[in-house]
């Protein structure tokens, strides 16, 4: 619960001089999602449409359903009904240049929700993703398996978070790796970031290894069901440990079943206050620098410096599921349901 504790607090504390702050009505924030089927998603536009509607602004949004191309076209379609701000979600960090390019030239504030931007007028808000990775290698460590024949389920590739992920695994795991003790065999971009693309990518290295695995990294909650759904068709689901984050409801409820090792939640209520109460600022006509807790970030393929926010996450294991429950993330009965004895909270 302490580690917890202090997530949510250095949430709040991101936001806690925006509480209260009158902004100016009538702005409209436009939102484009690269995949809003993903459960996360929605969970961040209830808080993100509920703050800025409470503002009295306009919120719009739209669904790029996976393609790079549509959300080029997604993008100009939010700045022709006059979006103030753009809040974008990429699908493809490189492929989105264009239309941020055009957003820019138009003088309208731009966020990276989540996922980077290598663009200097657009402000990145999202969690610390290598800190991600490092706490997904750090449990499996701790809690899963030190040495063996490790598979790594990477995200989509035109996905920079995919890449800072697996830099903070790899900054855990390397010592090991270096040692002998973990043997790579098996190491994948999944296209979009698909459950069933991260399950064919499962079997694929289960058939190659002749199951011959002892451990799954898994860069998120989605893929880590396509993984244990490949691993539960060979008997192994729970015998081999799986990572992921996210924090989805099915996740932990995996995580309590004992066929997921771990979800590094995000709790995306605190993302989505932050990145609404900083949209409503820019759209107010305060830069970038204003939005409190802003700070360089220059982690990207281009090397390009963006203004960014980043907030902590939380590694939920089988030790403290109480707290996703405790916080009103999921309920008691979703989380617990089939639970294995000695689970906190259930």
């Amino acid at each position: 619960m302490k580690k917890l504790t202090l997530a949510l607090m250095g949430a709040a504390m991101l936001s806690a001089s925006l509480v209260g702050t009158a902004f100016a009505a009538g702005k409209t924030i436009g939102v484009s999602w690269k995949i809003f089927q993903e459960e996360r998603w929605k969970r961040d536009e209830a808080v993100i449409k509920g703050i800025v509607e409470a503002n009295g602004d306009r919120y719009i949004s739209s669904d790029a359903q996976g393609s790079a191309a549509k959300q080029l076209t997604d993008v100009e379609s939010l700045i022709s009904q006059g979006a103030d701000v753009l809040m974008i979600v990429p699908f493809d960090s490189e492929a989105i240049l264009p239309a941020v390019e055009k957003a820019s030239n138009e003088g309208i504030p731009m966020i990276a929700y989540d996922v980077q931007i290598e663009h200097p007028d657009s402000l990145y808000i999202t969690f610390d993703n290598v800190g991600v990775g490092r706490l997904m290698a750090e449990t499996m460590l701790a809690k899963g398996k030190t040495e063996g024949n490790f598979a790594f389920i990477k995200g989509d590739q035109g996905d920079p978070n995919a890449t800072f992920l697996f830099e903070g695994i790899m900054e855990v795991l390397k010592p090991n790796i270096d040692a002998g003790k973990i043997k790579n065999v098996g190491e994948a971009f999944t296209d979009g970031w698909k459950p069933e693309n991260a399950q064919r990518n499962m079997e694929q290295m289960l058939t190659a290894n002749n199951n011959n695995i002892d451990a799954v990294i898994s860069e998120n909650d989605g893929m880590a069901s396509g993984v244990v759904s490949a691993l539960a068709a060979q008997g192994m689901a729970g015998s081999v440990p799986v990572t992921g984050q996210d924090g989805d409801l099915a996740a932990i409820n995996r995580v309590a079943r004992g066929t997921q090792l771990v979800s590094v939640w995000k709790d995306s209520r605190a993302l989505g206050k932050v990145a609404a109460e900083a949209a409503l600022m820019l759209a107010d006509g305060k830069s970038m620098t204003d939005v409190p807790n802003v700070a360089p970030f220059s982690g990207g393929k281009r090397g390009v410096t963006v203004n960014s926010i980043l907030l902590k996450p939380t590694a939920i294991t089988q030790d403290n599921v109480n707290a996703v429950i405790d916080a009103g993330w999921i309920t008691k009965e979703a989380a617990c349901k089939g639970a294995q004895a000695g689970v906190s909270g259930c």
